[in-house]
């Protein structure tokens, strides 16, 4: 739609004189009777790209090829409007401490607070800035597939690498509907679809992945489910991410995932990337989980958005329905950062305990 716009905007400059005045259109050798239309307005080389072919260069394997993926969490200032500031300081760390990918707008990046608009203004905003260091993975699905269909649409045209699908939550759909639903946005670019039956309440079941799996652009699954749903997957060849920070390790080394998409890599990326690339480590495991615990003792992102803040990060701004942990928890994080060792997260500000007062909660 923005491309057929530019077009039109471009002829009618075109045929406008220096003055304002339209002009008439350049003669043609060839003669059009009254009541006759030439066949085409415009010449093919100006025709809109139509939404079934090839917009993006990202191959299934470039992505396939990551093992460490951030759900990364977006900032926010007082007055509502995202904290680019803070937010290219966060993604710059994930590319410092070895991520290879960044979830935008995802559960953690709290996609679901965000406008259209801000979504892909964000998405845009990453490839602009980072997308030649990492690959920019656009949360743009919905349980509504026109509105699906029509995110990724815009994801993809603002540049980012592959998308990433959820099943219509909700209002729930049949199975045949589900993969109605995928293959709907499939041909757009590399996709992956992500399984989190504890917020959708509906699980995409390894026949409906199986469907799809064929598809040049289905490129492989965030599972949530547990590592026996991950080795179905890779028994079959299909890429899979674990998307249990607490089971990773397991699942990549034990039950053969890719990898992880992982919310405690926003604060320890260079650790978590340890995690997928340095073989089985059952001591930096068990290190990690009192982290991985206290990152999931509320609703993801509530915690993160906490630590963060706590961390000098971002500021102390949280987006409503979303409210910082209780003091108890704060205290808490601050002994798990001492226990782990500050120099191995992100930030250079000490840890500190906020007080209540120092939050803040918007609703815009």
């Amino acid at each position: 739609m923005a491309h057929q716009m530019f077009l039109g905007t471009l002829r009618a400059n075109v045929l406008t004189n220096p003055t304002g005045c339209r002009a008439a259109p350049p003669r043609s050798s060839a003669r059009i009777g009254r009541g006759k239309f030439p066949v085409a307005a415009i010449s093919d080389d100006y025709l809109p790209m139509r939404s079934t072919e090839a917009k993006n260069r990202t191959s299934k394997s470039d992505i396939t090829s990551l093992r460490l993926i951030t759900a990364v969490k977006t900032p926010y200032l007082p007055d509502g409007r995202f904290d680019l500031e803070a937010y290219d300081y966060l993604i710059n760390m994930q590319i410092e401490g070895g991520a290879e990918g960044a979830i935008v707008g995802g559960t953690t990046g709290e996609g679901h607070l965000m406008s259209w608009d801000e979504h892909i203004m964000l998405i845009g905003h990453t490839v602009n800035c980072f997308g030649t260091r990492i690959k920019v993975i656009g949360n743009t699905g919905s349980n509504s597939t026109g509105e699906a269909v029509h995110a990724t649409e815009q994801g993809f045209a603002v540049g980012m690498h592959a998308a990433l699908h959820i099943n219509p939550y909700y209002g729930k759909t049949s199975t045949e509907g589900m993969v109605a639903h995928f293959k709907a946005v499939l041909p757009m670019g590399p996709t992956i679809i992500y399984n989190v039956p504890s917020r959708t309440g509906q699980d995409i079941l390894p026949p409906v992945i199986e469907a799809l799996s064929g598809h040049p652009n289905m490129v492989g699954v965030k599972e949530c489910v547990g590592h026996e749903r991950v080795k179905c997957y890779t028994d079959k060849g299909i890429s899979v991410w674990s998307g249990n920070d607490d089971e990773c390790h397991d699942s990549r080394w034990k039950y053969g995932a890719t990898g992880v998409v992982s919310v405690t890599s926003n604060l320890v990326p260079g650790l978590v990337r340890s995690l997928m690339y340095e073989g089985e480590n059952a001591t930096l495991r068990e290190k990690l989980l009192p982290l991985i615990k206290w990152l999931f003792c509320e609703p993801n992102p509530i915690p993160v958005d906490t630590a963060l803040a706590q961390l000098g990060v971002a500021r102390p701004v949280l987006r409503l329905p979303y409210k910082a942990l209780p003091l108890e928890k704060r205290v808490e994080f601050v002994r798990i950062v001492e226990a782990i060792g500050r120099e191995h997260f992100i930030g250079k500000r000490e840890a500190r305990v906020l007080d209540d007062e120092d939050f803040i909660s918007i609703c815009r």
